[in-house]
């Protein structure tokens, strides 16, 4: 592959350092447990046209809103940059609804984050499109010698390992996956495991992964972020404010993602409803000053 080929309508530049995802290296017991349980919960949602009632559909989209939910408001503003700060009982609430979307305790979802904002679109950032759409996906998860590699001591989330709450959870998190797929099960039998595990999760999934795929690709920049960051709207639908990604490593540790009236930001929403029950405080937001120091207009001027 020549060093400038990039990826089809993008200005994407494709590394030459091509990871072997599937052959020509070997398998550790984790990337096999990862890849197995995310193509079980795909063959789940395969079964959803056979399964169909609006209940058990509407329990599905259901599962997906508090799932991305649990992503964006508690992994991601809230543990990830601590763009807000809740109650703890709140604040563990939501980390777990986070932690049943099959994406891991937040322990490893944060401090990965965490490293990709470090050295965002980088050799060192673990879910880069400059490795190809398809690793930046989700074919960085199946190789977790990719990311020891890269992230031997995972010594970026202190905050999270100092309490019980996030080092139990990281313990004991199999468990919990299993309690909750028995649980829906025992509630609604094997619909209501489709729906709800089979594409509630995969939705989640998907609409988080294009977060870090599609939001490197394809969209546009508003702000001068010196990486491939791009703010995309149908990205930003579907994960609920987090495709306005340019907006977010403008200002990383901004609550609110969807700055302009037409960028739909529902994370952004629920935040706001918490802070006027008082129960969302030191709520962060860019200051005009801010920004305009991240204009293409300011850096253009100083260059």
């Amino acid at each position: 592959m020549s060093g400038n080929a990039k990826i089809l309508l993008s200005d994407v530049v494709l590394t030459t350092k091509r990871r072997n995802i599937f052959w020509g290296r070997k398998w550790s017991n984790m990337d096999v447990w990862m890849a197995g349980g995310i193509l079980i919960v795909h063959i789940l949602a395969g079964f959803a046209p056979f399964m169909f009632t609006w209940n058990a559909f509407l329990a599905g989209f259901c599962a997906y809103v508090l799932m991305v939910m649990g992503i964006s408001v508690s992994y991601h503003r809230n543990l990830s940059h601590h763009s807000l700060k809740l109650p703890k009982w709140l604040e563990y609430f939501f980390a777990y609804l986070g932690a049943l979307s099959l994406q891991r305790d937040p322990i490893f979802w944060v401090s990965i984050h965490r490293y990709h904002h470090k050295y965002v679109d980088t050799e060192k950032d673990a879910h880069s499109p400059i490795f190809g759409f398809w690793f930046s996906h989700m074919g960085w998860l199946f190789d977790s010698g990719y990311i020891i590699e890269k992230y031997k001591e995972r010594n970026n989330v202190e905050d999270l390992k100092s309490q019980a709450f996030y080092r139990f959870l990281r313990r004991t998190y199999l468990y919990h996956i299993i309690a909750f797929a028995a649980l829906v099960y025992a509630f609604g039998g094997f619909t209501y495991l489709v729906w709800i595990v089979g594409v509630g999760t995969t939705c989640t999934y998907h609409a988080i992964w294009l977060v870090n795929s599609a939001s490197h690709i394809w969209g546009y920049q508003s702000w001068d972020t010196g990486d491939l960051s791009k703010n995309n709207w149908w990205v930003a639908l579907l994960s609920f404010g987090e495709g306005w990604h340019n907006n977010h490593h403008a200002f990383e540790y901004s609550a609110r993602h969807g700055f302009e009236w037409w960028q739909i930001d529902l994370g952004w929403y629920v935040i706001r409803f918490l802070e006027a029950l008082g129960l969302a405080t030191n709520v962060k937001s860019p200051s005009e000053a801010h920004k305009l120091k991240k204009s293409f207009a300011s850096t253009n001027k100083h260059k």
